[in-house]
Formats: C-alpha cells, structure tokens, sequence
C-alpha cells in the first residue's frame, strides 16, 4: 500500500446513480486543486442501481485516490460513514455526502480549520435549499436537543464535516448500535469550531430521509445522550399521581355529603382518557430506552463488508481474488 495520505474523504452512496458522474467530476478536481495527497473513499451501502458499478469504473480510473467499500446490503447511513471512517487513512477525514447539497469545493474550508489545528470541525449551511417544513423541524430538535444533552451543534443535519485523527480514533473504538457520529464527534474534540459553508439543491433523485425517518434520528439523538426525558416522565407522573389522589379525595368527600353526581361522568372518562395516553407514551419512551439496551447487548455488527476496492488489491467479484 502506498504511503497515508493526508486527506481522507468519505463518501456514503446509496442508489445514487444520477448523482454519481456529477460528483466525480467536481470531487477531484476540487481535491486536485488543495495540492495535498488524498484519498476518496467511497461506501456503497447496498445500492440497488448501477452505483456500484459506477464506483469501480472510477477506481479504474483513478485507483490511487479511490477506494471503494462494497456492503453486500443496506445497512443505513450512519454504518456506511462507521466504515468510511474505519478504512480511511488520511490524517484529515472529511465525510460528504453524495447528493452535492454540500459542494465539494468547500472542502478546503474544513482542511484550513484542521491546519489550525482544531480536531472538529462542524459546519453551518447558509441558505439551506430544503423545504421548509424540514428547516423548522431542525430548528426545533436542535432547541429541545441543546436543552436536554450535552451536545452542542448549531446544524446537525448536515453530513460535510471534518475529523482529525484523533477523533476519527475515538470514532473508531467506540462500540455504540446507535451511533451519532458529529455528536460524538463534538464530545471527544478537545478543540471544535463551526464554519459557514454553501449550501445547493440536490443534483439528482430524491432524500433518502423521509418526515418519520427524521423523526426517529432525532428521537435517537435525544435518548442515545440524556435520560432528562425519562427524569422528566417520572416528574410527570408524581404530579398526576397526586391530582389524581386529590381528585379522588374531592369526588369521595362530595359523594359523601353531597350524594352522587351522575353529570360528571364524561368528565372522568375524559380525564381517564388524558392519562392513560400519558401512561401509553411513557411506556412508548421506556420501551425506547430499553430497545437501545437489547439492540446493544446483542453485539451484532454494525455492518458486513463484501469487498474492498483499493490500490494493489484485486476486484473482490474476481474469481482470482
């Protein structure tokens, strides 16, 4: 293997097809132009279009900046950047994804902050392009998320992000099922900072991040890094129990001098109502605590690799491999 470059690039692709030979075409030469050695690596998570293919035409074309790891199936996003950050070299590891809403041209802005020697650094998109629904819900998580974690991001969407080696290294060793990677990043640096960087339309194709999917990696976010909402739940629940005691108290005391009231059903089935949803939902959040603990225990692995397109190796689909 040659030498470690100093700039590790990893890039999650997922039936980007469309979007591919676009990217390509920017990517490098904007690589080209920061005149330090580097390396791309590519993780193709499954994708049942021609991204696979696409990937190994150009590391026939460019085999000493490409690397290429094959998933033989889905495993979701966030696997796909565990095992970029697991192949990279580079002393620098940038993740980008592949949809070009973040132009590869920024890149530099990040390898500059890293030459500073900050070890994190996140970034901050400026005129984000999204629908809005999807900028206000960000908006909203990232306030409920600063109130109740520790994690402080201003834009936790957002996959362009540079890592120093030492952080890529605490990344690597860390053995969290739900992992949110610029989270813990932002926890292990000892010196982060955020950048403004452009933000486009994507190129081609559609999100692969629908409004449930969304919701589900922020609700993640929240329960992977604090218990508040379980301590809050429990808060809740003490306040009703003694409403309720007192409720009870008052219907006992007007039954007793005042006989039964009979216009009053409707309202205590209404309040039965309000808390047994209170109790649904705090069974929901408990069941949400206790499944990261069962997904954890069982150790599965994150993911399974099917190859490894690298310099001096052998095309893993070849029968001489």
């Amino acid at each position: 293997m040659s030498a470690a470059p100093q700039l590790s690039v990893v890039i999650p692709v997922y039936n980007e097809e469309a979007v591919l030979p676009a990217l390509f075409a920017r990517l490098y030469p904007a690589l080209d132009a920061l005149g330090i050695p580097y390396e791309c690596v590519f993780v193709n998570d499954g994708s049942r279009d021609r991204s696979a293919a696409l990937l190994r035409e150009q590391f026939a074309r460019r085999p000493r900046e490409t690397r290429v790891v094959l998933f033989h199936a889905n495993f979701g996003q966030h696997s796909a950047v565990m095992a970029g950050l697991a192949h990279a070299r580079g002393g620098y590891v940038v993740t980008l994804d592949a949809d070009l809403q973040n132009p590869p041209e920024e890149i530099g802005k990040l390898v500059a902050k890293l030459d500073e020697g900050y070890d994190y650094v996140g970034t901050i998109r400026q005129q984000r392009q999204d629908l809005w629904w999807r900028r206000w819900l960000s908006r909203a998580v990232n306030r409920l998320r600063e109130r109740i974690t520790p994690v402080r991001i201003t834009d936790q969407g957002c996959m362009m992000r540079g890592y120093a080696r030492s952080v890529v290294a605490a990344l690597n060793q860390t053995r969290e099922v739900n992992t949110f990677i610029p989270a813990l990043a932002s926890l292990y640096a000892i010196r982060p900072i955020e950048v403004p960087i452009a933000h486009e339309e994507r190129f081609a194709g559609a999100s692969k991040y629908s409004l449930y999917s969304l919701i589900r990696l922020n609700f993640d976010l929240i329960t992977g890094f604090s218990v508040v909402p379980l301590q809050f739940f429990s808060m809740i629940g003490m306040a009703i129990s003694l409403l309720s005691a007192l409720l009870v108290v008052y219907l006992a005391l007007q039954r007793l001098f005042f006989g039964p009231q009979v216009e009053g059903v409707f309202t205590l089935f209404g309040i039965l109502f309000f808390l047994v949803g209170i109790a649904l939902f705090g069974i929901g959040l408990l069941g949400e605590y206790v499944g990261r603990i069962y997904a954890q225990v069982r150790e599965r692995p994150r993911y399974l690799v099917q190859g490894v397109l690298e310099a001096d190796s052998q095309d893993p689909e070849d029968p001489a491999a």
